[in-house]
């Protein structure tokens, strides 16, 4: 499975940007998805999550009401709507896919098979 993320950028606190994941050579429509972000020197954090049927949600504390995450499955695509921005979210951004079908809600790194290649996310107050 390759991930394609994209959408990343540059924006002043209050604004929104949304991030984009395309899914390439897996069985996309049967895979939970997530989004993960990092900032130098700190682990992998988890932002949120997206079951394979779009019908299991979850975030992150820190994002709850200001990030919406979704999934189109017959474009093989994985969205995360990005509110109400902060500097404190100013991070790397990666996307990442479950290579265990049908499972549930997974919210540690370590559970996702692939990942893509990241994008930058800059939020200056």
């Amino acid at each position: 499975v390759q991930l394609q993320a994209s959408g990343g950028g540059s924006v002043q606190a209050g604004g929104s940007l949304r991030l984009s994941c395309a899914a390439s050579g897996g069985t996309f429509s049967s895979a939970g998805m997530g989004w993960f972000r990092q900032v130098p020197g700190k682990e992998r954090e988890f932002v949120a999550a997206i079951t394979w049927s779009g019908g299991g949600l979850y975030y992150a504390d820190s994002v709850k009401g200001r990030f919406t995450i979704s999934r189109d499955n017959a474009k093989n695509t994985v969205y995360l709507q990005m509110n109400s921005l902060k500097p404190e979210d100013t991070a790397v951004y990666y996307c990442a896919a479950d290579n265990k079908r049908w499972r549930g809600l997974q919210i540690v790194a370590k559970e996702y098979a692939y990942w893509g290649q990241g994008t930058q996310v800059t939020v200056s107050s």
